[in-house]
């Protein structure tokens, strides 16, 4: 079985939050119980968040949108390409997260030691 790890994560890289998707499902399904209930000033995120209801949702909230575009978007929004350098920062988490074989492998019979074992992986990434 596949499962997906939709995180996030905040301005230095630390995780913030977390959910598992199975691996089937949109990425854009996830980002509603992610961002629920938190404060920030810019979502930065690849084109598999490209959605309206989500750039709805976050002009809502009054936050930046630094989301890259899907090509087949027919009116793409303007983003500003220096925030956007800061996204390889979730894309290191991942890379940390991946240096634990249980993570990499999916080890874990169950989601909720899958979930306990990247609680722990990513306390210690924090300490490093």
């Amino acid at each position: 079985m596949i499962t997906k790890i939709l995180a996030l994560t905040d301005a230095l890289g630390n995780l913030v939050r977390f959910i598992l998707l199975p691996g089937q499902r949109f990425d854009t399904v996830g980002v509603e119980p992610l961002i629920d209930d938190l404060c920030f000033g810019a979502l930065i995120a690849d084109k598999a968040f490209d959605s309206n209801s989500i750039i709805a949702d976050l002009n809502e909230r009054g936050a930046k949108i630094v989301i890259s575009q899907h090509p087949r978007r027919t009116k793409p929004l303007p983003i500003d390409a220096e925030i956007y350098k800061w996204r390889h920062l979730i894309e290191n988490f991942f890379c940390k997260l991946k240096e634990f074989k249980r993570i990499a492998m999916r080890a874990d019979k169950t989601d909720q030691s899958f979930n306990a074992i990247i609680h722990l992986a990513a306390a210690v990434i924090n300490s490093r």
